[in-house]
């Protein structure tokens, strides 16, 4: 059994470094937009795994916005922490930002919310920390994080006949 004692949100904070190469980027010479996602859910799964101790998935990856590109040769930013812990799930927020390496310039490129949940070797949910919030900013983000959570939950009984529409296509 893991330790189920409040954590602090700021123990749960990630710094990710990422160098755009050629291989990352596409014909525009800037970072691939999964890419960039693949570095977000990196990021943010390290940062839910330090809140529980535990082994994570990705639940949801929710309003995820590019803001700007991220240029090849420029150093790409990442943090992540975790904004809400619930019974078995934590809500991760996390920024990436472009580095002009030349001028050490930075910019806002990217942001997520995403959603993990802990489990055990069996696949099965397991109950996380509660998260300790220390600063009236921390409660906040706790807040919305709730308000979000409960969107989500009804967002999942409700809005999904395009599934319906999504067969698998024949010799594909």
């Amino acid at each position: 059994m893991s330790d189920l004692s409040p954590k602090r949100a700021k123990d749960t904070e990630v710094v990710m470094t990422q160098l755009i190469l050629p291989p990352d980027a596409n014909n525009l010479n800037a970072a691939f937009g999964g890419k960039v996602m693949e570095w977000i859910d990196i990021c943010g799964a390290v940062a839910a795994q330090r809140h529980c101790r535990q082994v994570v998935v990705t639940a949801s990856m929710d309003d995820l916005h590019f803001h700007a590109p991220i240029k090849v040769g420029w150093v790409a930013l990442l943090h992540s922490r975790v904004l809400a812990a619930f019974r078995t799930s934590m809500e991760v927020g996390v920024t990436v930002h472009a580095e002009n390496p030349l001028t050490g310039e930075r910019t806002l490129t990217t942001s997520a919310l995403m959603t993990f949940v802990a489990i055990d070797k069996d696949g099965k949910r397991v109950p996380v920390p509660p998260l300790l919030t220390e600063t009236e900013a921390e409660e906040e983000a706790f807040k919305e994080a709730e308000a979000r959570r409960a969107q989500r939950l009804a967002r999942q009984k409700e809005n999904q006949s395009w599934l319906k529409v999504m067969k698998p296509i024949a010799g594909a």
